[in-house]
């Protein structure tokens, strides 16, 4: 029986949660297909419910664009409202 040893030096993965705020700090906003081709979230809207409720103001804006077929659609982008000191 093979013994498996664990490197505990190796850089530890972010969860979602983390990686979308950072996200929207840099940039400002992320909209569902951002978070989910960046960082292979496909509840961003989950992430955005759980962001507010420890205190980020997050506006979300419907947007309308075309999908790859050319037919309209509807889509949310998140922005992060920075609080101003």
């Amino acid at each position: 029986m093979k013994a498996f040893i664990i490197d505990r030096t190796k850089k530890v993965k972010k969860d979602k949660t983390s990686e979308v705020l950072k996200h929207l700090k840099v940039n400002g906003s992320i909209t569902a297909r951002e978070a989910y081709e960046l960082y292979g979230s496909q509840k961003v809207s989950s992430i955005i419910f759980n962001l507010r409720r420890r205190g980020y103001n997050i506006e979300t804006v419907n947007c309308v664009g075309k999908d790859r077929y050319g037919h309209t659609c509807q889509y949310a982008q998140y922005k992060l409202i920075e609080e101003q000191a």
